[in-house]
Protein backbone atom coordinates (compact mmCIF):
# COMPACT_ATOMS: atom_id res chain seq x y z
CA UNK A 1 0.00 0.00 0.00
CA UNK A 2 3.18 2.48 0.05
CA UNK A 3 2.00 5.38 -1.91
CA UNK A 4 -1.59 4.70 -1.72
CA UNK A 5 -3.41 8.39 -1.94
CA UNK A 6 -6.76 7.05 -1.41
CA UNK A 7 -6.11 5.82 2.18
CA UNK A 8 -6.59 8.85 4.11
CA UNK A 9 -4.31 7.60 7.07
CA UNK A 10 -1.20 7.18 4.39
CA UNK A 11 -2.23 10.35 2.60
CA UNK A 12 -1.82 12.21 5.85
CA UNK A 13 1.69 10.74 6.67
CA UNK A 14 3.38 11.31 3.51
CA UNK A 15 1.53 15.21 3.69
CA UNK A 16 2.93 15.59 6.74
CA UNK A 17 6.65 13.60 6.71
CA UNK A 18 9.69 15.38 8.39
CA UNK A 19 12.96 14.00 7.51
CA UNK A 20 15.01 13.72 10.85
CA UNK A 21 16.80 17.33 10.34
CA UNK A 22 13.11 18.92 10.47
CA UNK A 23 12.84 17.09 13.93
CA UNK A 24 15.86 18.49 14.86
CA UNK A 25 14.53 22.02 13.92
CA UNK A 26 11.38 21.91 15.54
CA UNK A 27 12.59 20.23 19.13
CA UNK A 28 15.34 23.29 18.82
CA UNK A 29 12.42 25.69 18.51
CA UNK A 30 10.66 23.71 21.47
CA UNK A 31 13.26 23.54 23.86
CA UNK A 32 13.94 28.10 22.60
CA UNK A 33 10.35 28.88 23.77
CA UNK A 34 10.96 26.38 26.92
CA UNK A 35 9.01 23.96 26.49
CA UNK A 36 9.20 19.65 27.70
CA UNK A 37 9.32 17.65 24.11
CA UNK A 38 6.91 14.77 24.07
CA UNK A 39 7.65 12.64 21.04
CA UNK A 40 4.97 9.66 19.86
CA UNK A 41 6.57 6.70 18.16
CA UNK A 42 4.35 4.45 16.09
CA UNK A 43 6.91 2.02 15.34
CA UNK A 44 10.39 0.45 17.53
CA UNK A 45 12.42 2.10 14.72
CA UNK A 46 10.93 5.74 15.68
CA UNK A 47 10.97 4.59 19.39
CA UNK A 48 15.33 4.57 18.84
CA UNK A 49 14.84 7.83 17.23
CA UNK A 50 12.87 10.04 19.49
CA UNK A 51 15.51 8.60 22.15
CA UNK A 52 18.71 9.85 20.35
CA UNK A 53 16.91 12.78 19.08
CA UNK A 54 16.72 14.15 23.25
CA UNK A 55 13.08 14.01 23.63
CA UNK A 56 12.14 14.38 27.50
CA UNK A 57 8.96 12.19 27.14
CA UNK A 58 7.97 8.94 25.15
CA UNK A 59 4.59 9.12 24.22
CA UNK A 60 2.11 6.13 23.49
CA UNK A 61 -0.85 6.78 22.10
CA UNK A 62 -3.97 4.69 22.09
CA UNK A 63 -4.05 2.67 19.04
CA UNK A 64 -0.47 1.53 20.38
CA UNK A 65 -1.78 0.88 24.08
CA UNK A 66 -0.88 -2.72 24.89
CA UNK A 67 1.42 -3.26 21.42
CA UNK A 68 3.30 -5.27 23.64
CA UNK A 69 6.74 -5.04 20.80
CA UNK A 70 6.48 -1.75 20.97
CA UNK A 71 5.91 -1.37 24.57
CA UNK A 72 9.66 -3.72 24.90
CA UNK A 73 11.25 -0.76 22.10
CA UNK A 74 9.79 1.59 24.82
CA UNK A 75 11.32 0.25 27.72
CA UNK A 76 14.47 0.35 26.31
CA UNK A 77 14.20 4.22 25.50
CA UNK A 78 15.12 4.96 29.32
CA UNK A 79 12.47 8.16 28.97
CA UNK A 80 9.11 8.73 31.25
CA UNK A 81 6.16 7.40 29.38
CA UNK A 82 3.11 8.98 28.81
CA UNK A 83 0.63 6.20 28.02
CA UNK A 84 -3.33 7.38 26.34
CA UNK A 85 -5.35 4.32 26.99
CA UNK A 86 -8.56 4.72 24.55
CA UNK A 87 -10.68 1.73 24.32
CA UNK A 88 -8.51 -0.50 26.50
CA UNK A 89 -10.25 -3.03 29.25
CA UNK A 90 -9.39 -2.72 32.46
CA UNK A 91 -7.32 -5.83 31.98
CA UNK A 92 -4.87 -3.96 29.43
CA UNK A 93 -4.69 -1.29 31.62
CA UNK A 94 -3.07 -3.60 34.39
CA UNK A 95 -1.20 -5.03 32.58
CA UNK A 96 0.62 -1.64 31.03
CA UNK A 97 0.59 -0.27 34.16
CA UNK A 98 2.56 -3.33 35.52
CA UNK A 99 4.95 -3.60 32.31
CA UNK A 100 6.24 0.07 33.21
CA UNK A 101 5.91 -0.36 36.78
CA UNK A 102 8.02 -3.67 37.00
CA UNK A 103 10.58 -2.04 34.70
CA UNK A 104 10.67 1.14 37.14
CA UNK A 105 10.14 3.38 34.31
CA UNK A 106 7.82 6.39 35.06
CA UNK A 107 4.43 6.43 33.86
CA UNK A 108 1.80 8.65 33.39
CA UNK A 109 -1.69 7.11 32.56
CA UNK A 110 -3.91 9.39 30.15
CA UNK A 111 -7.96 8.97 29.69
CA UNK A 112 -8.58 9.21 26.56
CA UNK A 113 -11.82 8.59 24.42
CA UNK A 114 -10.74 7.52 20.72
CA UNK A 115 -13.66 8.93 18.55
CA UNK A 116 -12.44 11.72 16.16
CA UNK A 117 -14.15 14.64 17.36
CA UNK A 118 -15.70 12.82 20.41
CA UNK A 119 -19.44 14.16 21.92
CA UNK A 120 -19.60 15.68 25.25
CA UNK A 121 -21.90 12.84 25.82
CA UNK A 122 -19.51 10.22 25.38
CA UNK A 123 -16.25 11.80 27.18
CA UNK A 124 -16.62 9.62 30.09
CA UNK A 125 -14.57 11.75 32.25
CA UNK A 126 -15.66 9.52 35.48
CA UNK A 127 -12.70 7.29 34.00
CA UNK A 128 -10.37 9.42 35.61
CA UNK A 129 -11.66 8.85 39.25
CA UNK A 130 -11.31 5.09 38.32
CA UNK A 131 -7.57 5.54 37.25
CA UNK A 132 -7.11 7.66 40.47
CA UNK A 133 -8.62 4.96 42.72
CA UNK A 134 -7.09 1.72 40.41
CA UNK A 135 -3.65 3.49 40.53
CA UNK A 136 -2.83 5.97 43.16
CA UNK A 137 0.60 5.96 42.48
CA UNK A 138 0.50 7.17 39.11
CA UNK A 139 -0.23 10.72 37.98
CA UNK A 140 -3.23 10.57 35.47
CA UNK A 141 -3.99 12.97 32.85
CA UNK A 142 -6.48 13.68 29.92
CA UNK A 143 -5.89 13.28 26.67
CA UNK A 144 -8.81 15.20 24.62
CA UNK A 145 -10.33 14.97 21.22
CA UNK A 146 -13.61 16.98 21.92
CA UNK A 147 -15.00 20.01 19.37
CA UNK A 148 -11.49 22.36 19.83
CA UNK A 149 -13.43 25.23 21.28
CA UNK A 150 -15.28 23.32 23.90
CA UNK A 151 -13.83 24.30 27.96
CA UNK A 152 -16.23 22.61 30.31
CA UNK A 153 -14.10 18.92 29.43
CA UNK A 154 -11.07 20.32 30.39
CA UNK A 155 -12.47 22.15 33.64
CA UNK A 156 -14.37 19.13 34.71
CA UNK A 157 -10.82 16.73 34.47
CA UNK A 158 -9.01 19.34 36.77
CA UNK A 159 -11.38 19.08 38.93
CA UNK A 160 -11.47 15.16 38.94
CA UNK A 161 -7.54 15.50 39.65
CA UNK A 162 -6.19 15.00 36.15
CA UNK A 163 -2.74 16.76 35.88
CA UNK A 164 -1.44 16.40 32.84
CA UNK A 165 -3.16 17.17 29.78
CA UNK A 166 -3.31 16.56 25.61
CA UNK A 167 -4.68 18.83 22.71
CA UNK A 168 -4.37 18.58 19.42
CA UNK A 169 -3.28 21.86 17.87
CA UNK A 170 -3.07 23.21 14.42
CA UNK A 171 -2.56 26.54 11.93
CA UNK A 172 -4.11 25.75 9.03
CA UNK A 173 -2.49 27.11 5.98
CA UNK A 174 -2.72 26.86 2.01
CA UNK A 175 -4.32 24.09 0.98
CA UNK A 176 -4.72 22.48 4.45
CA UNK A 177 -7.65 22.58 6.97
CA UNK A 178 -7.92 21.95 10.46
CA UNK A 179 -9.62 19.00 11.39
CA UNK A 180 -12.64 18.94 13.45
CA UNK A 181 -10.99 18.08 16.88
CA UNK A 182 -7.76 20.22 16.30
CA UNK A 183 -7.69 23.35 17.88
CA UNK A 184 -6.28 27.17 16.83
CA UNK A 185 -4.24 29.36 18.71
CA UNK A 186 -7.10 31.31 19.69
CA UNK A 187 -8.94 28.14 20.72
CA UNK A 188 -5.96 27.01 22.86
CA UNK A 189 -5.57 29.89 24.67
CA UNK A 190 -9.23 30.19 25.71
CA UNK A 191 -8.75 26.33 26.71
CA UNK A 192 -5.50 27.10 28.72
CA UNK A 193 -7.44 29.70 30.49
CA UNK A 194 -10.29 27.60 31.17
CA UNK A 195 -8.34 25.15 32.87
CA UNK A 196 -6.23 27.56 34.81
CA UNK A 197 -9.26 29.16 36.39
CA UNK A 198 -10.59 25.44 37.31
CA UNK A 199 -7.61 25.24 38.92
CA UNK A 200 -8.16 28.04 40.93
CA UNK A 201 -11.44 27.31 41.66
CA UNK A 202 -10.62 23.93 42.93
CA UNK A 203 -7.95 25.09 45.05
CA UNK A 204 -5.90 23.43 47.83
CA UNK A 205 -5.10 19.73 47.38
CA UNK A 206 -4.81 17.57 50.03
CA UNK A 207 -5.09 19.72 53.11
CA UNK A 208 -8.10 22.23 54.69
CA UNK A 209 -8.00 25.50 53.67
CA UNK A 210 -7.63 28.41 55.85
CA UNK A 211 -10.97 30.55 55.88
CA UNK A 212 -10.55 34.36 55.17
CA UNK A 213 -11.84 36.93 57.58
CA UNK A 214 -15.00 38.02 56.01
CA UNK A 215 -16.21 34.11 55.42
CA UNK A 216 -15.69 33.82 59.35
CA UNK A 217 -17.50 36.78 59.92
CA UNK A 218 -20.32 35.92 57.53
CA UNK A 219 -20.72 32.57 59.18
CA UNK A 220 -20.88 34.32 62.54
CA UNK A 221 -23.15 36.70 61.78
CA UNK A 222 -25.54 33.30 61.38
CA UNK A 223 -24.75 31.32 64.08
CA UNK A 224 -26.96 30.38 67.64
CA UNK A 225 -25.49 31.96 70.09
CA UNK A 226 -25.34 30.29 74.12
CA UNK A 227 -27.57 31.79 76.41
CA UNK A 228 -27.89 31.08 80.50
CA UNK A 229 -30.74 29.03 80.76
CA UNK A 230 -30.57 28.82 84.88
CA UNK A 231 -32.10 31.81 87.21
CA UNK A 232 -28.60 32.08 87.96
CA UNK A 233 -25.10 30.42 87.93
CA UNK A 234 -22.80 31.06 90.45
CA UNK A 235 -18.82 31.43 89.65
CA UNK A 236 -17.37 28.25 89.25
CA UNK A 237 -20.32 26.53 88.22
CA UNK A 238 -19.34 24.22 85.73
CA UNK A 239 -21.80 24.46 83.07
CA UNK A 240 -24.38 21.43 81.89
CA UNK A 241 -26.34 21.40 78.66
CA UNK A 242 -29.65 22.05 80.66
CA UNK A 243 -27.86 25.10 82.06
CA UNK A 244 -27.84 27.14 78.43
CA UNK A 245 -30.04 27.42 75.36
CA UNK A 246 -29.07 28.18 71.98
CA UNK A 247 -31.18 31.25 70.30
CA UNK A 248 -30.22 33.61 67.30
CA UNK A 249 -28.45 35.96 66.59
CA UNK A 250 -24.96 35.63 68.53
CA UNK A 251 -23.72 38.77 69.63
CA UNK A 252 -19.68 39.44 69.24
CA UNK A 253 -17.04 37.72 71.30
CA UNK A 254 -19.90 35.08 72.44
CA UNK A 255 -19.38 31.80 72.15
CA UNK A 256 -21.79 29.82 69.96
CA UNK A 257 -23.55 26.32 69.19
CA UNK A 258 -20.62 24.80 67.81
CA UNK A 259 -18.17 25.72 70.97
CA UNK A 260 -20.56 23.59 73.44
CA UNK A 261 -19.25 19.86 73.37
CA UNK A 262 -19.33 17.21 75.76
CA UNK A 263 -15.43 16.68 75.74
CA UNK A 264 -15.02 20.07 76.70
CA UNK A 265 -15.45 21.69 80.45
CA UNK A 266 -16.87 25.04 80.58
CA UNK A 267 -16.68 26.85 84.05
CA UNK A 268 -18.12 30.03 84.78
CA UNK A 269 -15.41 33.04 86.02
CA UNK A 270 -18.34 35.14 87.51
CA UNK A 271 -22.11 34.71 88.25
CA UNK A 272 -24.49 35.20 85.38
CA UNK A 273 -28.46 35.50 85.22
CA UNK A 274 -31.12 33.96 83.41
CA UNK A 275 -30.92 35.24 79.63
CA UNK A 276 -27.46 36.46 79.68
CA UNK A 277 -25.46 35.76 77.10
CA UNK A 278 -22.38 33.71 77.87
CA UNK A 279 -19.18 35.78 76.92
CA UNK A 280 -15.58 34.21 75.95
CA UNK A 281 -14.44 36.19 78.63
CA UNK A 282 -16.67 34.92 81.55
CA UNK A 283 -15.85 31.71 81.02
CA UNK A 284 -12.51 29.30 81.49
CA UNK A 285 -12.52 26.25 78.59
CA UNK A 286 -10.88 22.92 79.27
CA UNK A 287 -10.39 20.91 76.20
CA UNK A 288 -8.42 18.50 78.35
CA UNK A 289 -11.50 15.68 78.02
CA UNK A 290 -11.10 15.62 73.80
CA UNK A 291 -7.48 15.30 73.92
CA UNK A 292 -8.22 12.08 76.67
CA UNK A 293 -10.40 10.77 74.85
CA UNK A 294 -8.38 10.43 71.42
CA UNK A 295 -5.52 9.35 73.54
CA UNK A 296 -7.71 7.02 75.19
CA UNK A 297 -9.42 5.84 71.49
CA UNK A 298 -6.07 5.40 69.63
CA UNK A 299 -4.88 2.94 72.53
CA UNK A 300 -8.08 0.75 72.15
CA UNK A 301 -7.03 0.83 68.67
CA UNK A 302 -3.89 -0.39 69.02
CA UNK A 303 -4.97 -3.24 70.88
CA UNK A 304 -7.84 -4.67 68.79
CA UNK A 305 -5.46 -4.55 65.47
CA UNK A 306 -2.52 -6.27 67.95
CA UNK A 307 -5.12 -9.15 68.38
CA UNK A 308 -6.37 -9.08 64.99
CA UNK A 309 -9.77 -8.40 66.30
CA UNK A 310 -12.52 -7.68 63.95
CA UNK A 311 -15.37 -4.74 64.29
CA UNK A 312 -17.80 -4.24 62.78
CA UNK A 313 -17.97 -0.57 60.84
CA UNK A 314 -19.98 1.52 62.92
CA UNK A 315 -19.75 0.35 66.51
CA UNK A 316 -20.51 2.46 69.14
CA UNK A 317 -17.86 2.29 71.65
CA UNK A 318 -18.70 3.27 75.86
CA UNK A 319 -15.78 4.38 77.24
CA UNK A 320 -16.27 3.22 81.36
CA UNK A 321 -14.57 5.64 83.50
CA UNK A 322 -16.16 5.39 87.20
CA UNK A 323 -14.30 7.43 88.69
CA UNK A 324 -13.48 10.31 86.08
CA UNK A 325 -11.73 10.28 82.64
CA UNK A 326 -9.04 11.38 83.55
CA UNK A 327 -8.51 8.13 85.76
CA UNK A 328 -9.60 6.09 83.08
CA UNK A 329 -6.54 4.63 82.81
CA UNK A 330 -6.61 2.91 86.15
CA UNK A 331 -10.10 2.31 86.45
CA UNK A 332 -12.45 1.78 83.23
CA UNK A 333 -13.18 -0.58 80.56
CA UNK A 334 -14.06 0.05 76.69
CA UNK A 335 -17.07 -1.66 75.39
CA UNK A 336 -18.08 -2.55 72.08
CA UNK A 337 -21.43 -3.47 70.96
CA UNK A 338 -21.79 -5.79 68.52
CA UNK A 339 -25.18 -7.46 68.61
CA UNK A 340 -27.63 -7.32 70.83
CA UNK A 341 -30.84 -9.20 70.66
CA UNK A 342 -31.65 -12.46 72.32
CA UNK A 343 -28.33 -12.98 72.03
CA UNK A 344 -25.08 -10.04 72.52
CA UNK A 345 -22.29 -10.06 71.51
CA UNK A 346 -19.80 -7.48 72.92
CA UNK A 347 -15.75 -6.35 72.28
CA UNK A 348 -14.36 -5.57 75.67
CA UNK A 349 -10.61 -3.67 75.80
CA UNK A 350 -9.05 -3.22 78.88
CA UNK A 351 -5.74 -1.12 78.73
CA UNK A 352 -2.23 -2.50 80.55
CA UNK A 353 -2.69 -1.70 84.40
CA UNK A 354 -6.34 -1.38 84.07
CA UNK A 355 -9.20 -2.86 86.05
CA UNK A 356 -13.14 -2.75 86.25
CA UNK A 357 -15.08 -2.44 89.62
CA UNK A 358 -16.75 -5.34 91.34
CA UNK A 359 -20.24 -6.09 90.07
CA UNK A 360 -23.41 -8.19 89.53
CA UNK A 361 -26.13 -8.74 86.58
CA UNK A 362 -29.69 -10.22 87.84
CA UNK A 363 -30.59 -10.78 84.24
CA UNK A 364 -27.48 -11.62 81.94
CA UNK A 365 -25.28 -14.46 82.19
CA UNK A 366 -22.37 -13.83 79.91
CA UNK A 367 -19.22 -15.68 79.06
CA UNK A 368 -15.90 -14.31 78.21
CA UNK A 369 -13.39 -15.65 75.21
CA UNK A 370 -9.95 -14.55 75.45
CA UNK A 371 -8.80 -12.41 72.07
CA UNK A 372 -5.31 -11.57 72.95
CA UNK A 373 -3.26 -10.55 76.17
CA UNK A 374 -4.24 -11.62 79.29
CA UNK A 375 -7.74 -11.05 81.61
CA UNK A 376 -7.28 -11.98 85.81
CA UNK A 377 -11.05 -12.36 86.44
CA UNK A 378 -12.31 -12.52 90.08
CA UNK A 379 -15.64 -14.32 91.00
CA UNK A 380 -16.31 -14.26 95.12
CA UNK A 381 -12.75 -13.50 96.12
CA UNK A 382 -10.80 -15.98 94.32
CA UNK A 383 -8.93 -14.84 91.01
CA UNK A 384 -8.26 -16.33 87.51
CA UNK A 385 -6.33 -15.42 84.88
CA UNK A 386 -6.92 -16.13 81.72
CA UNK A 387 -5.08 -16.09 78.62
CA UNK A 388 -5.86 -16.09 74.56
CA UNK A 389 -8.12 -18.55 73.64
CA UNK A 390 -9.69 -19.41 76.85
CA UNK A 391 -12.93 -18.63 78.35
CA UNK A 392 -14.82 -18.31 82.04
CA UNK A 393 -18.53 -18.29 82.27
CA UNK A 394 -20.22 -15.87 84.90
CA UNK A 395 -23.42 -16.85 86.45
CA UNK A 396 -26.21 -14.63 86.96
CA UNK A 397 -25.87 -12.94 90.73
CA UNK A 398 -22.62 -13.82 90.64
CA UNK A 399 -20.27 -10.73 91.60
CA UNK A 400 -17.44 -10.36 89.51
CA UNK A 401 -14.51 -7.49 88.88
CA UNK A 402 -11.43 -8.06 86.03
CA UNK A 403 -8.45 -6.31 85.28
CA UNK A 404 -5.19 -6.89 82.51
CA UNK A 405 -1.51 -6.59 83.42
CA UNK A 406 -0.40 -6.26 80.02
CA UNK A 407 -4.08 -5.42 78.12
CA UNK A 408 -6.64 -7.64 77.39
CA UNK A 409 -9.00 -7.64 73.94
CA UNK A 410 -11.75 -10.27 75.13
CA UNK A 411 -15.56 -11.09 73.77
CA UNK A 412 -18.44 -11.11 76.06
CA UNK A 413 -21.30 -13.76 74.47
CA UNK A 414 -24.48 -13.53 76.98
CA UNK A 415 -28.22 -13.32 76.98
CA UNK A 416 -29.59 -10.00 76.44
CA UNK A 417 -27.93 -6.92 77.51
CA UNK A 418 -29.80 -4.60 79.49
CA UNK A 419 -28.52 -1.30 80.72
CA UNK A 420 -30.25 -1.10 84.08
CA UNK A 421 -29.13 -4.67 84.58
CA UNK A 422 -25.62 -3.59 86.15
CA UNK A 423 -25.05 -3.35 89.84
CA UNK A 424 -21.51 -2.12 91.59
CA UNK A 425 -20.73 -2.23 94.96
CA UNK A 426 -18.68 1.17 94.83
CA UNK A 427 -21.75 2.91 93.19
CA UNK A 428 -21.88 5.43 95.09
CA UNK A 429 -18.45 6.67 94.98
CA UNK A 430 -18.80 6.91 91.21
CA UNK A 431 -18.88 10.25 89.15
CA UNK A 432 -20.82 11.23 86.89
CA UNK A 433 -20.82 11.44 83.79
CA UNK A 434 -19.84 7.69 84.22
CA UNK A 435 -19.31 7.34 80.27
CA UNK A 436 -18.16 8.57 77.27
CA UNK A 437 -19.67 7.82 73.55
CA UNK A 438 -17.51 7.27 70.95
CA UNK A 439 -18.46 5.82 66.96
CA UNK A 440 -15.70 3.88 65.21
CA UNK A 441 -15.89 4.89 61.99
CA UNK A 442 -13.73 3.04 59.18
CA UNK A 443 -11.37 5.92 59.09
CA UNK A 444 -10.88 5.85 63.15
CA UNK A 445 -10.38 2.05 62.80
CA UNK A 446 -8.07 2.39 59.73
Amino acid sequence: MRGRTDIKHIKRFLETRLVPEQFTELLAHVRACGFTAVCTPFDEVSVTRVREQGFDFLKIASCSFGDWPLMEAAATAGLPVIASAAGSDMETVRNVVSFFRHRQIPLILMHCVGEYPTPGERLQMNQIDLFRREFPELTVGFSTHEAPDAVDPVKIAVAKGARVFEKHVGLPADGIVLNAYSANPPQVSAWLAAADAAFSMCGLENTRYVPGEKELADLDALRRGLFVQAESLPAGHALRPEDIYSAFPCLSGQFVAQDFSKYARFTLRMPLGKDAPLMRDQVNVDYTPRRLTARYVAQIIALLKAGNAVVPIGSMCDLSHHYGLEKFPETGLALIDCINREYCKKLLVLLPGQSHPVHRHVKKEETFFIVHGDLTVTLDDISRTLHRGESMTVERRMPHAFSSENGCVFEEISSTHCSDDSYYNEAETFVSPRKTRVFLTKDVLD
